[in-house]
C-alpha cells in the first residue's frame, strides 16, 4: 500500500508543479513577488497530497524564534520536502541552491528569480558570487535559507557542515536562526517512497552575530544536530549514537 500511495503522490508532486508553475509564470514576469505566491500555493498542494495520499503530516514548532525582518536561516537537510516548507513561515525566503536546478523545466524558471545559485565547480568565484547575491537579497528585506551541509543527508549520516554558511554569517553580520527537522523519517533523501507519520520542522533560538568562525560553526552544528536527533524515535537515536 505504501508503494502505491507513493506512486500516486509522485504523480501529484510533478502534476501540481506543472499546473501551478505554468499558471503563475505570467504573473512572475510582471512582478517577482509572485514567485513566492506560486511557491506557497504549490507547497500547500504538496502538504495536502502528503496528508491525504501518504498519511504524512507536518508540524511547525518554535516559530516565535523567527525574525520579522532580513534574516539568515540555516536548516538541516534530509529531504526535498525541506526546501518546500520555509515559504510557510519565512518572509519571501531566498534559497541558496545548486546552479543545476536553474536548468530544470518549470521549477528552474522560479529558481532564476531572486534565488542564490551556487556553482560547486567554481570554488572561490562561487563564494564571491554567493555573498554578492546574499547582500542584494538582504538589502531587499528578504530572508535567506541555506542548507549548511549542501545536500540531503540520511538519518544516520555524520554531520558534514560546509564553510559557506560561516562566510555568509561573517559577511552579512546577522544572527543565524538554526532549523532542526526529522523529515527523513517519512521522505528519504533518495527514491520515491513516502511513509506515513508526523514530521517536525523546529525553528531554534538565533545564534548572535559577531562570533568567531570556530565558535559559530560549533554552536550551529551542536544546535541543529542535537535538536534534530531529539526529534527522532529512541531506537534511531541509539543507532546514530553508536
Amino acid at each position: 500500500m505504501t508503494f502505491v500511495r507513493s506512486l500516486i503522490f509522485a504523480f501529484w508532486f510533478y502534476a501540481t508543479m506543472a499546473v501551478f508553475g505554468l499558471f503563475f509564470m505570467p504573473f512572475v514576469l510582471m512582478n517577482d513577488r509572485y514567485v513566492w505566491v506560486g511557491m506557497r500555493t504549490w507547497s500547500h498542494a504538496i502538504l495536502f497530497g502528503l496528508r491525504w495520499i501518504c498519511g504524512t503530516r507536518v508540524k511547525f514548532e518554535g516559530l516565535e524564534n523567527l525574525s520579522q525582518g532580513p534574516a539568515l536561516l540555516a536548516s538541516k537537510h534530509q529531504a526535498t520536502l525541506d526546501t518546500l516548507l520555509p515559504v510557510h513561515f519565512a518572509k519571501e525566503p531566498v534559497f541558496v541552491v545548486k546552479r543545476e536546478l536553474q536548468d530544470t523545466p518549470v521549477f528552474g524558471f522560479y529558481m532564476k528569480r531572486g534565488m542564490i545559485p551556487v556553482d560547486r565547480e567554481a570554488h572561490a568565484k562561487a563564494l564571491k558570487d554567493m555573498l554578492r547575491a546574499a547582500r542584494a537579497a538582504i538589502a531587499k528585506g528578504r530572508q535567506i535559507v541555506i542548507y549548511p551541509e549542501g545536500t540531503r543527508q540520511n538519518l544516520d549520516a555524520p554531520p558534514d557542515y560546509k564553510s559557506g554558511v560561516a562566510a555568509m554569517y561573517r559577511d552579512l553580520g546577522l544572527p543565524v536562526t538554526p532549523i532542526a527537522l526529522n523529515t527523513g523519517l517519512c521522505w528519504a533523501p533518495n527514491g520515491f517512497i513516502r511513509k506515513p507519520g508526523v514530521v517536525t520542522i523546529k525553528v531554534l533560538p538565533p545564534i548572535p552575530a559577531g562570533l568567531s568562525r570556530e565558535d559559530f560553526m560549533a554552536r550551529l552544528e551542536a544546535a541543529i544536530e542535537t535538536e534534530s536527533q531529539a526529534l527522532l524515535p529512541h531506537h534511531l537515536q541509539r543507532m546514530r549514537a553508536a
